[in-house]
């Protein structure tokens, strides 16, 4: 029997962070989705809607993803031996063959691991992962110009389609 979920959220996926300025600096040519391991007291901050990942970038060392940058903040009743660094190195939990997909067009292509999102699937906490290519000033400007151009063609078809034009 499946668990009862939320209807607002049909997926079990409950965001936690997002990377808002990812999408305008960077070009995402793919996406992954990879766990983290986390400490006790780190879930229970992130549980509670406490993290940052805009400065957060993901290396591969060794055969091993880590995710850098990212802030959890400690968790406000968790001292002591409980406690966790709020910007330590992550490491992330991926398949082998992603992994070495990664390296190699990392490697090739020049490209950069940046997190897009931070969310709990059925109860584990995930990171979606983007393969993304650095965009130029000029790019950014003409990312915003078609977004802008599709948006208000959007908004004239409703209005075509209402019959207010």
């Amino acid at each position: 029997m499946a668990p009862n979920r939320d209807r607002t959220n049909p997926a079990g996926r409950k965001l936690n962070a997002s990377n808002r300025r990812a999408r305008h600096d960077y070009d995402i040519l793919d996406s992954f989705e990879a766990g983290i391991v986390l400490t006790g007291s780190e879930v229970k901050a992130l549980r509670e809607g406490h993290a940052q990942i805009a400065d957060a970038f993901a290396r591969i060392i060794r055969g091993q993803v880590w995710l850098d940058g990212m802030h959890i903040p400690p968790y406000q009743y968790g001292h002591g031996v409980g406690a966790h660094d709020p910007h330590r190195a992550r490491k992330l939990l991926m398949h082998r063959r992603e992994i070495s997909k990664l390296e190699h067009e990392i490697a090739t292509e020049h490209l950069a691991l940046i997190p897009l999102s931070l969310y709990f699937k059925d109860g584990r906490v995930k990171v979606e992962l983007g393969l993304a290519r650095g965009r130029k000033k000029a790019d950014k400007r003409q990312a915003l110009a078609e977004r802008d151009s599709k948006l208000e063609m959007q908004k004239a078809m409703g209005r075509a389609r209402k019959g207010m034009d």
